[in-house]
């Protein structure tokens, strides 16, 4: 049975996203969800009646339903139930579902829903699965939240219906779980545009860094190193090939990658000497097998190269060796620990190591930035990535392995109040290699070499941009052009049915906030009502105190915000006008001038307004009725 009511509630929804209004126009997900909602919630709350079943979901004759329908609508209070539902939701929702129940017993519809993408509609895939899509809409109407289901439907390629549908049914925590592990996992980025951010933060910048030779706090120093920023360090991690926990080659999960000198440039013996015995070599044999903080390094120098080869460099690695200034020979994975081998003519330093390809010829020169390799024995190669290792290796050994695959996971990068940041001084030259048809793989792909760095760089295909936008700020009439024509919007408003289930006080709560957002639209703009998120805490503590801590320190500061503090407009909003003096929110009292200043004739002033707030007001529920039932 319970396979069945979220196959019907399924197909319901999916009906109605296939349906368009009169005026044309698709239903919204909020119409949809509030349809939905009252199918699920609202039977239950109608008396006096005795039907088969209250979900409605579980009837699947059209026959059946008619009559379990009139009865319904035949309730004592059903017209009071169809108003708490907003819009006469349930009784919108009861008309639909029986359409949808005659079009599958007559073989419009199949009567299995499916939730693959190619049975939904094009705006359904669309707000579900295009790379760049913006969440907009007034505060409190659940866009943080909502990021939680569209980040998993992207990363599990799943229409967002199929995970609404798992909120809706399984409850949000096991959604929330799966996108916490998804975050750890590193397929998950959260970020916050402010005024301040900037380029350097989300693509690349040079930092500052503190260098300490030794132990002594005299000898510190600042250095520059250039240091990805956000978006580009995911966007690496995303193109990253994926190695294997346990592979053949031994490669360890984020190997860092070496330049190597064995013996010189060119053909040697030492080369030859390692390639033959799966071993690298370098010298320093002057200072003995064991470096201490002791090691007087001045005569021969190589502190810094001693240390990495013995202390930095970990089983794991990848190393590339040197041919000349521009080439490298072979490619090796470090498989040991530093060994000092006294059977050595020289350069008896040595760790063991799994050569994957040797005697080529590869050209790394455009890899590293255009920079040629040193002469330096060891040093990391920080603008060669794992994937450049992959492909040379596949070049010059083509024979499939499982050790390193291309990394097929999908990421999603979170952008909140995205408005809020200077989008062109953050995103630079990144507007357009964000476009879908731009990305890496595409057919349109394309680099850019970036200003600080000297690298090439490119949006990878699976990288998802799911940004929040809140028009309370800005409108999207007023948001970068550049950054509109490159995403897709999905808008979020008030849905005031969320809130039908809790009861505080007797008070009518949905028809309380759709009232207070009509008199906002009338006063002010769509764009600064208020969502329903604010009310929402009211689910766990649906009391008076709790109802007058949020209208106290949420919804009054929002809306003198709004309005600047004309509190005219804020009496109209909270219906204070129609009320007892008692019941108002806020007090007016007329100034006499005269009393106040007395004959000052010089002073043009009209008898002025004050406003003080009523604190007894927010523990009183008629206060609260009387917004909506004026």
């Amino acid at each position: 049975m319970i396979d069945l009511v979220k196959q019907q509630r399924t197909a319901f929804i999916q009906w109605l996203r296939s349906r368009t209004k009169a005026n044309g126009e698709r239903y919204s997900e909020n119409t949809i969800t509030s349809y939905t909602s009252a199918l699920s919630n609202a039977p239950k709350k109608l008396t006096g009646i005795e039907v088969e079943t209250r979900n409605v979901f579980e009837i699947t004759s059209t026959t059946t339903f008619k009559k379990v329908r009139a009865i319904m609508e035949g309730a004592d209070n059903f017209k009071e139930v169809n108003d708490q539902a907003g819009n006469r939701a349930f009784q919108y929702a009861l008309q639909y579902y029986e359409e949808l129940l005659v079009q599958q017993e007559t073989g419009e519809l199949s009567g299995e829903p499916s939730s693959s993408p190619q049975h939904l509609t094009a705006e359904t895939e669309v707000r579900a699965m295009d790379k760049n899509i913006l969440l907009y809409g007034p505060p409190g109407t659940g866009k943080t939240y909502n990021t939680v289901a569209y980040a998993v439907a992207m990363i599990e390629n799943k229409t967002l219906a199929a995970i609404q549908l798992e909120i809706a049914t399984d409850g949000y925590e096991q959604v929330l779980t799966r996108y916490r592990t998804y975050k750890e996992q590193g397929q998950i980025a959260f970020t916050t545009f402010h005024q301040s951010y900037g380029y350097e933060e989300f693509i690349e910048g040079i930092k500052p860094k503190l260098d300490q030779e030794n132990q002594d706090q005299s000898t510190e120093s600042i250095s520059y190193e250039i240091k990805a920023g956000l978006f580009k360090a995911f966007c690496e991690k995303a193109e990253a090939p994926i190695v294997s926990e346990s592979n053949e080659y031994g490669i360890r999960q984020d190997p860092t990658i070496w330049k190597l000198s064995l013996g010189g440039s060119g053909e040697n013996a030492v080369k030859r000497d390692c390639f033959n015995h799966d071993r690298i070599r370098i010298g320093w044999d002057g200072y003995g097998e064991k470096i201490t903080e002791a090691t007087d390094f001045s005569p021969y120098g190589g502190a810094n190269i001693l240390t990495r080869f013995i202390d930095e460099m970990m089983i794991g690695d990848i190393v590339l060796v040197l041919y000349d200034e521009k080439t490298i020979d072979a490619i090796g994975v470090v498989t040991g620990e530093y060994k000092w081998l006294d059977s050595l003519p020289d350069h008896r330093r040595t760790r063991s190591v799994n050569w994957l390809i040797t005697d080529i010829r590869e050209n790394i020169y455009a890899l590293n930035g255009n920079k040629v390799m040193t002469l330096g024995s060891v040093y990391r190669l920080n603008r060669i990535t794992l994937s450049d290792v992959l492909h040379m290796i596949q070049k010059h050994n083509p024979s499939p392995s499982s050790a390193i695959q291309e990394n097929s996971n999908r990421y999603v990068f979170i952008i909140d109040e995205i408005n809020r940041g200077n989008i062109s001084k953050i995103f630079g030259e990144l507007i357009t290699l964000i476009e879908p048809t731009k990305r890496i793989g595409q057919a349109e792909e394309l680099k850019v070499r970036l200003p600080y760095s000297q690298v090439e760089f490119g949006v990878p295909d699976n990288v998802y941009i799911l940004g929040t936008m809140n028009t309370a700020d800005r409108s999207i009439a007023r948001l970068d052009t550049a950054l509109r024509r490159r995403f897709h919007f999905a808008e979020m408003m008030p849905d005031p049915g969320l809130l039908q289930d809790i009861q505080v006080a007797d008070l009518d709560l949905v028809a309380m906030l759709t009232k207070i957002n009509r008199r906002i639209e009338v006063l002010y703009d769509r764009e600064h009502t208020i969502g329903h998120a604010y009310f929402l805490p009211l689910t766990s503590d649906p009391s008076l105190e709790n109802l007058a801590h949020i209208f106290k320190n949420a919804i009054l500061p929002l809306l003198q915000e709004y309005f600047y503090e004309d509190y005219h407009k804020i009496r109209l909003v909270l219906g204070d006008l129609n009320k007892a003096y008692n019941e108002q929110f806020i007090h007016a009292k007329q100034i006499d001038v005269t009393d106040l200043f007395g004959s000052a004739s010089e002073m043009d002033l009209d008898d002025e307004v004050s406003y003080a707030i009523n604190e007894s007001a927010f523990k009183n529920p008629e206060a609260y009725r009387k917004i909506y039932s004026v």
